[in-house]
């Protein structure tokens, strides 16, 4: 990390725990964005996504005392804003579909061709799955959340959490790649090499 970024990024934390007001809306224009996407990962429209952030930067600010520099500034922000999507997730109270026969599923490490795909129509697709699959899809294809620990901060079962995994990436799978297992054209990178 550059160290003027560090210093700068130290002034800011600083500054906010002063209570500055152009302190506090330097830190959230810097992060902000990043942010807004890792909550629409969590949420099923931009306007959840906008409060989810909304709610999140309440509670850094609420809690920029906490932060010691032990870490990344930018890992303690994302940690509070996935557990504040999460929360969100518990609010809307979301009914979660639990298959115990998935428990022992064996999961395919195939390559797939998801790593071409336009990310805008990949995230219209994302959009479009529930709440729950995308929530322990994301916690743990992205976060690297265990089963186990997705399973106690959502509150279902472990094997929910695994089903609700596998049935997500079918759901993506199936409609990304189709039942001839090709890649649909549209989703092909047109500047691929």
């Amino acid at each position: 990390m550059n160290s003027n970024l560090k210093l700068t990024e130290a002034f800011l934390i600083e500054a906010c725990l002063k209570g500055d007001r152009k302190s506090q809306k330097a830190l959230y224009d810097r992060y902000a964005p990043k942010l807004f996407t890792l909550c629409l990962r969590y949420t099923k429209s931009y306007k959840d996504a906008e409060d989810v952030l909304q709610d999140g930067f309440i509670k850094l600010f609420n809690n920029l005392e906490k932060f010691k520099g032990d870490g990344s500034f930018e890992g303690w922000i994302r940690r509070i804003f996935v557990n504040t999507a999460i929360q969100h997730f518990r609010n809307k109270k979301v009914q979660t579909v639990g298959c115990e026969q998935f428990e022992n599923v064996i999961v395919d490490t195939k390559p797939s061709g998801l790593d071409n795909l336009y990310y805008k129509d990949l995230l219209k697709k994302w959009q479009s799955l529930s709440r729950g699959y995308k929530t322990v899809f994301h916690l743990y294809a992205v976060e690297g959340f265990s089963h186990q620990e997705i399973a106690q901060v959502m509150g279902i079962s472990e094997s929910t959490s695994k089903s609700q995994y596998l049935r997500a990436r079918g759901f993506l799978r199936t409609t990304i790649i189709g039942k001839d297992g090709q890649i649909e054209q549209k989703f092909l990178l047109r500047d691929a090499v």
